[in-house]
């Protein structure tokens, strides 16, 4: 199981971070991978003035809800190396 941890942080918050939360979660149930990764929220990651912090497998990541599908597509699927659903 992998991790992505969101940050739900004030500032965060202001930048999007529930539609990223939800953006994340709709695309983690779309490609079937509920098994495979747990979604969580975090306060605050010290990254305020980068935007809504993502932190998957040891490496953090700015996201903006336009950005969390390319995310998801980019980082996340080839690191579980799922081709974007199950067949």
């Amino acid at each position: 199981m992998k991790d992505i941890t969101v940050c739900i942080g004030s500032s965060c918050h202001l930048r999007g971070s529930r539609e990223v939360v939800q953006a994340l979660d709709r695309l983690v149930r779309e490609a079937g991978l509920q098994e495979e990764v747990n979604l969580r929220g975090s306060f605050c990651m010290g990254a305020c003035e980068q935007g809504v912090c993502v932190a998957f497998e040891g490496a953090r990541y700015s996201l903006s809800p336009a950005t969390a599908e390319a995310f998801f597509r980019d980082t996340v699927l080839p690191a579980l190396g799922a081709q974007g659903g199950k067949a």
